[in-house]
């Protein structure tokens, strides 16, 4: 009997605030769905894209705001092999090393794979309640654990997958909107192109 691949739904987070060549960062966000496509992902939907102003770890930190975008696909990919492909887009298109929340040319997040929680419902917990702000850990961290509070993140989910449900949480994004809104986790994030929906090339 020949053993199915499963399908998996994914979301996936794109930003930028540097030229990458001639390239501006809209342009690039939208170039990396399609290095993706390329390589074995299925578009689903793409959001429009937003402007945000820059978060970084220095306070008084200035950097170019950020060009934001989401997008659900399909893949046969499990987490940690859609981190792989993801990092190596974020290469193709001059992501280097550097500190964390540096500016810099594409950043793509993975948000959720399927309803999965990962690496384990208790790791998750610890990453999301360290008083670091850019915690992470190697291996996969889904959700996102940082997703429910960024407002660059929530309006361009509400495009595309407003009834999505966190698996942790429990709230759909717009009740994660709804509850992040009073901290003023939308402030300054501006929708400037519409959705892309699936024609991306």
């Amino acid at each position: 009997m020949i053993e199915v691949e499963k399908i998996h739904h994914i979301l996936l987070a794109f930003g930028g605030n540097l030229p990458f060549g001639a390239d501006a960062p809209d342009v690039t966000v939208v170039s990396a769905v399609a290095a993706l496509v390329a390589r074995g992902f299925d578009l689903v939907a793409m959001s429009a894209l937003y402007r945000s102003p820059a978060v970084t770890l220095d306070e008084g930190g200035i950097a170019p705001e950020y060009i934001n975008a989401v997008a659900a696909l399909c893949c046969r990919f499990s987490a940690a092999e859609v981190l792989l492909h993801t990092q190596a887009v974020e290469r193709q298109f001059g992501r280097t090393p550097g500190t964390r929340w540096s500016a810099r040319t594409l950043d793509i997040d993975l948000l959720a794979h399927d309803d999965n929680v990962l690496p384990s419902d208790a790791q998750w917990h610890l990453v999301v309640g360290s008083n670091d702000p850019a915690a992470i850990l190697k291996e996969p961290v889904v959700p996102h654990p940082r997703l429910h509070l960024r407002g660059f993140v929530l309006a361009p989910l509400l495009d595309i997958a407003p009834a999505w449900r966190h698996p942790v949480l429990g709230d759909d994004v717009r009740g994660l909107a709804e509850r992040a809104s009073a901290s003023g986790t939308f402030d300054g994030v501006e929708k400037i192109v519409p959705g892309g929906g699936k024609g991306v090339k």
